[in-house]
C-alpha cells in the first residue's frame, strides 16, 4: 500500500567515453547518470539503446544460467549475500586471467619481464583516460543483481496489508467484496505491467531508468519527472511518518503503557537510523523474505483466534458506530446501515471501498525495483505472482474472519483478537513486518531525495562513491529526525495521510500508469519510415511533429490508448472521491468538538 521511487545508481562513470579503438563507428557522446535527464537525448535514441540492452541481458542470462547450473539451497543463501552477478563474474574474469599469465610464464622461455612484455602485446590500447567497451558495461550493471524472486518478496511486502480487509467484507459484503478485490487487483496488475513495458522500452545502460519520474521525463518532459519525484517523496516520506507513530502505538501496546509513548516512537527511530544504512535492495532481499512469512503466521494467529475465541468487543466500540452487542450477521451484499462501522449509506460502503483500493497501493516503486533487476524480462514473473498471491490472501483471509467476526470485523482486526497472549504475539510479528515495509520505503525515499535534489541540485557526489556513501550514511539519520517530528507533531497524522493516499498513492498506482502508457504508445506507433535514431552520427530524423504526430500515434492503436483512457479517468474518479471522503474525515477531526493533540507526551493518542 505504498508507493515510490530512486533507487542506488548503477555504478555509472560520469562523463564516460568508449574507446574509439573499440566503438570507431558509434557516436561518441556522455552516458550513464548525467545522461540519463539530459534533455537533448531524444526518445528514438531512448527507444534504440534499449533494444540493444535487452538483447544483451538476455545472452548475459543465458550464459549465467548455464554457469550456476542445477539450483540448491547453499546457492540460494550464498546468494543472499553475494555483492552480485557482476561482482562475481569480475572475480571469474580476473582469475582466469592471472592463470592464463601463469601458465604463459611457465611455457615461455623469457623472463618475467619478457613475458609482461608478451603479455602487454597483445593488449589493445586504448586512448588515454578511455574505458573498454567490457568495463564500462560492467561498471554500469555493478548493481543489477536482484533476481525474479527477490521481485516476489519486495513486491509482497510493499504492497500486502491484509489486516484491513475483513472491514472491506463488514462494509459491502461477501459478493462486492470478493469482485472488487479480484477487479482492482487485475487493474493493479495491469499498472505494473504497463511499468514494466515501459521500462524495458526505454531503459539501458547508457540511459537508465532509476524511477517513476524517470519514465514520464522520458514520454513528456522534464516538468512531469518534477511533479512525479516530488509527489513521490512527499508520499514515501508521509509513509515513513506514519509507521513510526503506528509501530510507536505497537510498543506501547506491548509494554503496557509503561514507557512513555514519545520513547517508544523514539526507540523505533533509532532501530531505522541503524538498518537504514543498507543502501541497496538486494541487501533487503532476505528482510522482505522474512516478512512475508511473518505476515503469513500474523493472518494464522488472527484466524486460529476468530475461530476458536471471542471478540474483544471494547476494541469493537472505542473505534466503530457499533456500540451495542448483537448475534453475528454476515451478508451477501451491501449491509443495513445498523451494521455499518464508519458511517451510512453509500459513505459507508464507500469507505470499505476506498480501503480495499488502496490495498493494492505500490506501484510508485516498481521501476526502483525494476533497476535492480539482473534481467528486467523476468519481472513479469516475480510481479504476477506477488499480485496473485496478494489477491487470494485479501479474499480468503477477509471472508474468513468476517464469517466469523461479522460486523465487528474492524479495521484494526489485531487488536478485537482474543486471548491477550495471541494479541500481543501478533503484534510483536506485525511490528516487525511495519518495521520492514518502512525500511524499504525509507531506502527508496531517501534515494530519490539523494539523487533528485542533492546529487542532480545541488551537485553532490554519485551515490556510489566514496564521499556519496559519507553523506548517505549522513542524511538518513536527518531523514529519520524529520519523519519522527512530523508523525509526533502532526494532529490525527492518519487522516491527513488518508488525504496523501487518496491524492497520490491511488494515482501512482491506477492513474499515472494509464497516461504514461497513452504516451509511450503514440510516439512508439507514430513513426515513419525512414525515421529513427542514427547511432553514427548521434542524429535522429522525424518528418513531422507537434499534434498530427501525435494523432497518428494515437489512432495506430486507438482502441488500446482509448483503454487506457478510461482506466485514467477511473483512476481519476476514484482518486477524487477518496480526496473527499478524507476532507469529511479531516473537518469532523478538526471541526467544532474536534482535537488537535499532537503525540508529543507519555499518554498514547486516542
Amino acid at each position: 500500500m505504498s508507493a515510490a521511487v530512486g533507487i542506488e545508481p548503477l555504478a555509472d562513470p560520469r562523463e564516460v567515453q568508449i574507446a574509439d579503438a573499440e566503438k570507431p563507428d558509434i557516436y561518441q557522446r556522455t552516458w550513464g547518470l548525467q545522461a540519463r535527464v539530459d534533455g537533448t537525448v531524444t526518445f528514438e535514441e531512448y527507444v534504440h539503446w534499449a533494444k540493444i540492452e535487452r538483447a544483451e541481458e538476455h545472452e548475459a542470462n543465458r550464459v549465467y544460467k548455464e554457469m550456476q547450473g542445477p539450483m540448491s539451497v547453499a546457492k540460494v543463501i550464498k546468494g543472499r549475500f553475494s555483492k552480485g552477478i557482476h561482482h562475481e563474474e569480475k572475480k571469474r574474469r580476473e582469475a582466469a586471467q592471472a592463470e592464463a599469465i601463469r601458465i604463459a610464464r611457465e611455457n615461455g622461455t623469457g623472463t618475467d619481464s619478457e613475458g609482461k612484455e608478451k603479455s602487454d602485446a597483445v593488449a589493445v590500447p586504448t586512448p588515454e583516460g578511455a574505458v573498454s567497451e567490457e568495463e564500462w558495461r560492467v561498471a554500469s550493471r555493478a548493481l543489477r543483481t536482484a533476481s525474479w524472486g527477490t521481485m516476489f518478496y519486495l513486491i509482497t511486502t510493499d504492497i500486502l496489508g491484509w489486516s484491513t480487509t475483513p472491514f472491506v467484507f463488514a462494509s459491502v459484503g461477501y459478493g462486492p467484496g470478493i469482485a472488487l478485490y479480484v477487479v482492482f487487483g487485475i487493474c493493479a496488475a495491469f499498472s505494473g505491467w504497463i511499468l514494466w513495458r515501459v521500462f524495458l522500452g526505454l531503459d539501458s545502460s547508457r540511459y537508465p531508468l532509476l524511477s517513476y519520474g524517470d519514465t514520464f521525463f522520458r514520454v513528456y518532459g522534464k516538468k512531469s519527472r518534477h511533479f512525479i519525484n516530488v509527489t513521490q517523496s512527499l508520499q514515501q516520506f508521509m509513509t515513513v511518518s506514519v509507521l513510526i507513530l503506528a509501530c510507536g502505538q505497537t510498543i506501547a501496546q506491548l509494554a503496557n503503557e509503561s514507557i512513555c509513548f514519545i520513547a517508544c516512537m523514539i526507540i523505533f527511530m533509532v532501530i531505522g537510523m541503524t538498518l537504514g544504512m543498507i543502501r541497496s535492495l538486494q541487501r533487503l532481499g532476505w528482510l522482505a523474505n522474512a516478512s512475508v512469512w511473518m505476515n503469513i503466521v500474523c493472518f494464522m494467529i488472527i484466524m486460529v483466534a476468530c475461530a476458536n475465541y471471542g471478540i474483544d468487543y471494547q476494541a469493537v466500540f472505542a473505534s466503530t458506530l457499533i456500540k451495542v452487542i448483537e448475534p453475528i450477521r454476515t451478508f451477501a451484499g451491501p449491509p443495513p446501515d445498523a451494521f455499518q462501522q464508519q458511517a451510512f449509506g453509500f459513505a459507508g460502503q464507500f469507505n470499505g471501498i476506498n480501503s480495499l483500493v488502496y490495498s493494492y497501493g505500490g506501484a510508485l516503486l516498481f521501476v526502483a525495483f525494476l533497476a535492480e533487476m539482473r534481467h528486467p524480462w523476468d519481472f513479469w514473473k516475480g510481479m504476477l505472482a506477488a499480485q496473485s498471491f496478494i489477491c487470494i490472501v485479501y479474499i480468503f483471509f477477509g471472508a474468513f474472519v468476517y464469517g466469523h467476526y461479522g460486523q465487528y470485523a474492524i479495521s484494526n482486526i489485531g487488536n478485537a483478537i482474543q486471548p491477550l497472549r495471541l494479541q500481543q504475539v501478533n503484534n510483536v510479528l506485525g511490528l516487525i513486518t511495519a518495521f520492514v515495509a518502512c525500511l524499504l520505503y525509507f531506502n527508496i525515499g531517501m534515494k530519490t531525495v539523494y539523487i533528485e535534489v542533492c546529487q542532480e541540485v545541488f551537485h553532490w557526489p554519485e551515490i556510489t562513491s566514496k564521499k556519496g556513501k559519507l553523506l548517505w550514511y549522513a542524511l538518513g539519520p536527518i531523514y529519520w529526525i524529520v519523519a519522527f517530528i512530523v508523525a509526533a507533531a502532526v494532529p490525527n497524522l492518519n487522516g491527513i495521510s488518508g488525504l496523501v493516499g487518496a491524492l497520490l498513492i491511488l494515482n501512482f498506482t491506477y492513474t499515472f500508469p494509464a497516461i504514461l502508457y497513452i504516451g509511450y504508445r503514440c510516439q512508439i506507433d507514430a513513426a515513419l519510415p525512414g525515421e529513427g535514431f542514427d547511432p553514427h552520427t548521434g542524429v535522429t530524423t522525424r518528418h513531422d511533429s507537434g499534434l498530427k504526430r501525435w494523432v497518428r500515434g494515437y489512432m495506430v492503436n486507438w482502441h488500446i490508448n482509448t483503454m487506457n483512457v478510461i482506466y485514467f479517468l477511473g483512476g481519476l474518479v476514484c482518486s477524487g472521491m477518496g480526496t473527499w471522503a478524507a476532507i469529511e474525515g479531516l473537518i469532523a477531526v478538526f471541526g467544532p468538538g474536534g482535537t488537535v493533540a499532537t503525540s508529543f507526551g507519555c499518554a498514547a493518542p486516542v
